[in-house]
């Protein structure tokens, strides 16, 4: 018979308008009488039979051409499947039925246990579509066929087959039952084919099944020869699918993992974020963010990029992050931060460079200290909602060696909100970062103009809604900060001399001070812990100590000397004199620790406060 050439766009019948939800099915139309002869009964046969008449033979090949061709332009599993049903209804069958195996195999990995096959639509007219989930209009029973006897055993050798085949009739009634979206019963004679689907490792990955009406002239010998070539290549295509629907879910993985998967929430900065993978096809890369809080309730904010986009890529990212979070516990500057990154880098090979912006936030001193390293500037948007480039003198990226970076101090205004990015948010094909720095300030400063103090998800929103899925070359990474700052009569500051009366004044500033706040219920165990504090840091300094007291959502307490060593909780015996302060610290505070810093240790503690006197946080 001759087979016309598949349809490019989409086929809907005067009585089936829209999505079909398994199978494709096409107005039963006339078609030129089958050639006579008897059937062969395999493919291998099939070959030798092709050879007679041109003209067939010609229109056959003509149709698997376009029709091949068309299935080849599916990007995923779905869309392989939309293009089969396409190519093959109505040019070849009248109703296409498409069930894949559960699970399905990928790769050399063959499922475990009997061959289940499961409904997948994949109708022409409603585009790619979805296993349908067991529910209403699809009963348990139908949602899933186990695959057993001769059925199974004809999909397994891989080659197409009528549906008169004895030993099939119910496994194929089940196939095409309306409940899953199929045409009907089982029509008679040789009006349909099972046609395997097996992938390159030769596993059954599902089966095709093809019907013709009943003003439809039969199938012949020949169309399972076409049938087996419309399944080889669908088939070929799914297995690409497959193995690259995994390699995203690798690479998704290993993006999530290295990103954090929840910000920290430290008193006087609101934060806020948003990551955009620049496309389906590189889903991956090396632009990463941070926020990590530091001695002091300072926090560390850093946004970073490294070059590329691959599986590579994202472990330099992960590595680099690593060690900027090692780096940020030991409290040094910036600039500090991205010379020992620069040599970290340099260790991972000179081919992986990294722009990366570190900056710290002192939320009592109000103040911001930043580093960069080839990075774009960040935006400042002002209280009053004016737009602000940081000139922050960009070092050269992370990688490169031999360089230094500056450190910049500013003031950082209460109200204030940072925006840290990478240059995927600004930089396109058609635009250089200059203008999209000024672009992105432009939109901020508009959005604060319509809503005064706009929260950080709506600027955030505004910030990457101008960028569309097309328009974007480049991974985005945003973070975003709000200032609220630390009022400074929640703070208690003072240099203690290190003497012997150190610890008794110490206790009298502490009991003035809560005294103050109102929060005489904590004198006492506050004091017995500043006083066993004190004494350890007397002991060891050699300068002044630091004692401050600052009242958040908890009263904290932090003491600070100029010795390396940090002090350990140890369990004194019972003739032993001292070995017991930092054992009546852990059990009298709610949490406290000892941190190492550049210029000595901090020791602190914490205690909760009662609800009605706790610092009040501001809320979006």
């Amino acid at each position: 018979m001759a087979y016309p050439t598949p349809q490019e766009g989409p086929q809907e019948g005067p009585d089936r308008p829209g999505r079909r939800a398994v199978g494709s099915a096409a107005p039963s139309r006339a078609s030129p009488p089958p050639r006579s002869g008897p059937d062969p009964p395999g493919v291998e046969h099939l070959r030798e039979e092709a050879a007679y008449g041109t003209g067939p033979q010609t229109d056959r090949l003509r149709y698997l051409d376009t029709a091949t061709r068309q299935i080849a332009r599916g990007m995923d599993l779905d869309e392989t499947l939309h293009e089969l049903c396409r190519a093959a209804v109505p040019a070849f069958a009248d109703a296409a039925v498409v069930h894949l195996r559960d699970p399905l195999p990928a790769g050399d990995e063959e499922p475990p246990g009997p061959l289940v096959l499961c409904p997948h639509a994949a109708g022409p007219e409603a585009g790619p579509g979805a296993v349908p989930e067991a529910g209403p209009g699809v009963p348990p029973g139908f949602a899933r066929l186990t695959v057993t006897g001769r059925l199974a055993e004809l999909l397994s050798a891989g080659r197409p087959a009528f549906g008169d085949v004895p030993g099939i009739a119910a496994a194929v009634a089940e196939l095409l039952s309306p409940a899953v979206g199929g045409p009907g019963p089982v029509p008679p004679g040789r009006r349909l084919i099972i046609a395997p689907l097996r992938g390159r490792e030769r596993t059954v990955m599902g089966a095709a099944v093809l019907v013709r009406h009943l003003d439809r002239p039969s199938f012949t010998g020949d169309d399972l020869l076409v049938a087996s070539q419309l399944a080889t290549h669908t088939a070929l295509g799914m297995d690409k699918a497959v193995l690259y629907g995994r390699e995203v879910s690798v690479a998704d993985a290993l993006q999530r993992t290295m990103l954090p998967a929840s910000l920290p929430e430290p008193i006087g900065v609101r934060l806020a974020t948003r990551y955009l993978p620049s496309s389906k096809t590189a889903r991956i890369g090396g632009d990463w963010y941070d926020a990590i809080p530091l001695p002091g309730n300072r926090v560390a904010l850093v946004i970073g990029d490294v070059m590329g986009h691959s599986m590579t890529s994202a472990a330099i990212m992960g590595q680099l992050r690593t060690t900027v979070q090692t780096l940020a516990g030991l409290d040094l500057s910036p600039d500090e931060v991205l010379h020992h990154l620069d040599e970290q880098a340099q260790r991972l090979g000179s081919q992986h460079m990294a722009t990366c912006l570190y900056g710290i936030y002192d939320p009592i001193a109000h103040r911001l200290l930043m580093a960069n390293a080839g990075h774009p500037p960040p935006v400042l948007l002002q209280p009053g909602g004016r737009g602000q480039v940081l000139r922050i003198p960009p070092g050269p990226p992370v990688g490169v060696g031999g360089v230094s970076f500056e450190t910049v101090e500013m003031f950082a205004p209460t109200g204030a909100t940072l925006l840290l990015y990478t240059d995927g948010l600004v930089e396109s094909r058609d635009t250089d970062v200059a203008t999209g720095v000024e672009r992105l300030r432009d939109r901020l400063h508009t959005t604060a103009q319509v809503l005064a103090a706009p929260p950080l998800e709506l600027l955030c929103d505004a910030a990457v809604g101008a960028v569309g899925p097309r328009d974007r070359d480049d991974d985005i990474a945003l973070l975003a900060a709000r200032f609220d700052g630390i009022p400074s009569y929640n703070v208690a500051y003072w240099f203690l001399d290190p003497k012997p009366q150190t610890a008794g004044r110490a206790r009298r500033l502490t009991r003035r001070t809560l005294h103050r706040w109102h929060l005489d219920s904590l004198l006492e165990p506050t004091e017995l812990m500043v006083s066993e504090v004190v004494t350890n840091a007397v002991r060891y300094a050699s300068r002044p100590v630091t004692l401050r007291l600052l009242r958040t959502d908890v009263l904290r307490c932090e003491v600070g000397d100029d010795s390396p060593f940090v002090p350990r909780m140890l369990h004194a015996r019972p003739g032993d004199e001292g070995g017991r302060g930092l054992f009546l610290v852990n059990q009298l505070s709610r949490r406290w620790g000892a941190t190492r810093l550049s210029t000595g240790k901090l020791v602190w503690f914490e205690q909760q406060l009662p609800r009605d006197l706790r610092m009040e946080i501001p809320e979006d």
